[in-house]
């Protein structure tokens, strides 16, 4: 992991010695945010929805919360919420170098758990608009989305966002696939109504597409505040990875999420972790609880 992030750098720092990063002073759409809103009484009466998540879908922050990977998603906010302490931070999109690295599946865990555990509004967006599989994983086929809003030009993009499970999280899905996704994340009217859509929440996640061979993830790097880099290990060379991270404008890479989990991640963490503390009474010996094992 170690050889991965050193050249994840090195690329960072060559791309900006070649000049292939600019930073500019133009505000984009994700510096609106504050400034333009829909009205938060308007989400809080969003359609409701219940996600219906399959034991296999590996949803773990709504399916599994007392797992070790579940604990997993609840660090990464952790060192999100205090980067966000040293810098803007309040939409990020998600992606991976190529596909099948598992970036729709990091991306749906961190938006429940931003939700649940950060006391916090969160916004999840279908923004792989190629091949849209958010809502097949929460089990909420059949939503109308942004192509919907996309066709009828006197729509309001609010109108296509439901509220998950009474949780402070709301979902914007796709709808279908789009023929020409960049025509409609370039636009104005898509940049307009993002940045309202996008104020009246405290965090914004977007499962977006992967680097190669998009283009995509370089128009919604320029709608958010920051990129979150899904890596499964023995899927994306390294050398794809630089090059797609070589694609964006200005990476605004915030962090690496190396994806996959052991055997040990399946089993339930809090039982392990309690079998594991001694527990004393009175200057006795440790004794472990009948039907637990004790693990380091």
């Amino acid at each position: 992991m170690s050889r991965l992030y050193e050249a994840l750098r090195k690329s960072e720092i060559e791309n900006q010695q070649k000049g292939e990063v600019v930073v500019t002073e133009t505000p984009q759409p994700a510096e609106m945010f504050n400034s333009v809103a829909v009205g938060s009484s308007e989400m809080d009466s969003a359609v409701a929805v219940q996600a219906q998540v399959a034991s296999s879908a590996h949803l773990v922050a709504l399916t599994e919360p007392q797992s070790l990977a579940a604990e997993k998603f609840r660090v990464l906010v952790t060192r999100l919420n205090n980067i966000r302490n040293q810098r803007e931070l309040k939409s990020m999109q998600v992606t991976s170098g190529v596909v099948d690295e598992g970036k729709t599946l990091v991306a749906a865990n961190l938006a429940v758990t931003l939700a649940r555990h950060s006391q916090s509004r969160v916004l999840l967006v279908e923004g792989d608009l190629h091949n849209p599989a958010l809502h097949s994983l929460f089990g909420l086929s059949h939503l109308k989305g942004l192509n919907h809003w996309w066709n009828d030009s006197n729509a309001v993009i609010s109108n296509y966002v439901y509220r998950i499970n009474d949780l402070p999280l709301w979902f914007l899905p796709a709808g279908s696939r789009f023929d020409q996704p960049a025509d409609v994340l370039q636009s104005g009217r898509f940049g307009e109504a993002f940045a309202q859509l996008a104020g009246s929440f405290d965090w914004v996640v977007v499962d977006s597409t992967p680097l190669l061979p998009m283009a995509d993830p370089n128009i919604w790097n320029r709608l958010v505040d920051g990129t979150l880099l899904v890596v499964r290990e023995g899927v994306a060379p390294i050398k794809a990875l630089k090059k797609g991270l070589a694609s964006l404008d200005n990476p605004k890479l915030i962090g690496v999420v190396l994806n996959g989990a052991s055997e040990f991640d399946r089993v339930n963490y809090y039982d392990q972790y309690y079998a594991a503390t001694p527990r004393r009474t009175n200057g006795s010996s440790p004794a472990k609880e009948k039907g637990s094992e004790a693990s380091e």
